[in-house]
């Protein structure tokens, strides 16, 4: 059941509809005002505090879209949810525009409905801690760009705040993709080595033959081509901190030679005899299972340790689907700045098509995926049918087309209703693709009636 603390307000002109969805509503144990017109609904907003607007968009005084706008101005935390039998991508975008969580065609179905508002009501609560939390952590503590307030993140935050007052070497783990850089880059900014050197070693990019000298330095002559003295990165840092970025890359020769520098802080340049020592900060990242290598002998188990004195785990991003919705709107605000676009948001079903994904390259992939739909798309809110997935949803397409149904399978037993689905899907893309995203044309190409097509996208789910 949901928090009965929750006070939704509830505006449509017919009678039944109210009746349906305070029933339904109060069932699920929210607290149900309702409203029969738009001028009521506005009164009732300015006397008390509501945390959801559910509000259609054609009423009999006044437009569910001019109760919106008013909702926007008297209580902007308020959650607004429209619904109307009349839905046009143009009502979708002006509503989305004026600051609603979300737009519901009707006919809905009843449990879809419930889904939306629980995940609006979610959404506010999440957005609420992570501001009390914000506030807190403001006092000593800037994230720069990591994003995210599900609850994983939230405890990377307090770890981060936690670390980056010590000099404790840190061990940051999880696939690639998924920001581990930005994790070490937030303890140093936040520790008081943050006006001191962040050295960045990408152990991954550097060749075996080159690492030592990368790392510790070397002197002139030492080697075919060291002309003149070189200091290494462990030296750069020296003050600040050092990120050695996907550690389980370097070879066991080189391993032997970094314990040495991370026990004592100190090392010798390749051709020298002489010490140097440097205080530093070491926080080593990987996206391999490092216990594993160490028992699979790949990875020496005492530098193991000594890096992995705290560890910070960062799940990937099919893991910590709270955090799409905020993370795919930073990208969009991101790349519609730099192109020099106004697309100020991304609808709740583009979201949902975006978390049927898996994220395979986790955070790095969403941000592509966002950056091409910017470039691409010409209005000024993101839906489903602005996401540039054209590619990967025509590749699919083009498998359904090509396939020849064999009817002699018949007589061996078929799922005739999967093979009607896939016809089906392939088809409706297809009138998608053609139509630029028109709904009304696709339905027009298609020979049905726009709600026909919208309950055939709805039957489908939103990756169609």
């Amino acid at each position: 059941m949901s928090d009965k603390s929750y006070h939704i307000l509830v505006v449509d002109d017919e009678l039944s509809m109210r009746e349906l969805l305070e029933f339904m509503l109060s069932k699920e144990g929210y607290s149900v005002s309702c409203a029969e017109g738009g001028r009521q609904a506005i009164s009732m907003l300015e006397e008390r505090h509501f945390d959801l607007l559910l509000c259609d968009i054609k009423l009999g005084d006044i437009t569910g879209l001019d109760v919106l706008r008013a909702s926007k101005k008297h209580s902007p935390e308020t959650v607004v949810i429209m619904i109307s039998a009349y839905a046009t991508t143009e009502t979708a975008v002006e509503a989305m525009n004026a600051g609603a969580y979300d737009y519901v065609p009707k006919p809905f179905d009843n449990d879809e409905l419930k889904q939306t508002v629980a995940n609006a009501l979610d959404t506010k609560t999440l957005e609420h801690e992570k501001k009390i939390l914000d506030d807190e952590l403001k006092k000593n503590l800037h994230f720069g760009k990591i994003v995210g307030n599900s609850p994983a993140m939230l405890h990377i935050y307090k770890m981060i705040r936690q670390v980056a007052k010590t000099r404790t070497n840190v061990l940051i783990s999880g696939e690639s993709g998924t920001g581990k850089e930005l994790i070490a880059r937030a303890i140093h900014e936040q520790s008081e080595r943050r006006d001191n050197p962040f050295v960045v070693i990408n152990c991954g990019g550097i060749p075996e033959t080159l690492m030592e000298s990368e790392l510790f330095g070397h002197k002139k002559g030492s080697f075919t081509g060291a002309t003149q003295d070189k200091k290494g990165l462990f030296e750069v840092a020296h003050g600040g901190t050092i990120f050695l970025d996907e550690i389980g890359e370097i070879s066991t020769p080189i391993q032997v030679k970094l314990l040495r520098a991370v026990q004592e802080r100190s090392f010798k340049a390749v051709g020298s005899n002489q010490d140097i020592s440097v205080d530093i900060r070491i926080i080593s990242a990987t996206n391999k299972e490092l216990e594993q290598e160490v028992i699979g002998g790949n990875f020496r188990e005492d530098l193991f340790y000594r890096l992995n004195v705290i560890e910070i785990k960062i799940p990937p991003l099919r893991e910590r689907k709270g955090d799409l919705r905020s993370l795919a709107q930073h990208f969009l605000e991101k790349y519609s700045r730099d192109m020099g676009k106004e697309i100020t948001k991304i609808s709740s079903y583009a979201i949902d098509l975006l978390n049927k994904y898996d994220f395979p390259g986790n955070i790095r992939e969403l941000e592509n995926l966002l950056e091409r739909s910017v470039a691409l798309t010409n209005t000024n809110i993101l839906l489903p049918d602005s996401l540039a997935l054209s590619i990967h949803k025509r590749r699919w397409i083009e498998g359904i087309q090509n396939r020849r149904y064999d009817l002699d399978q018949v007589a061996h037993g078929v799922a005739l209703d999967n093979i009607l689905e896939e016809i089906e899907r392939a088809y409706l893309q297809k009138a998608l693709e053609i139509s630029n995203g028109n709904k009304n044309k696709a339905a027009e190409l298609l020979g049905i009636s726009f709600r026909s097509l919208r309950y055939r996208l709805d039957k489908l789910g939103n990756d169609v």
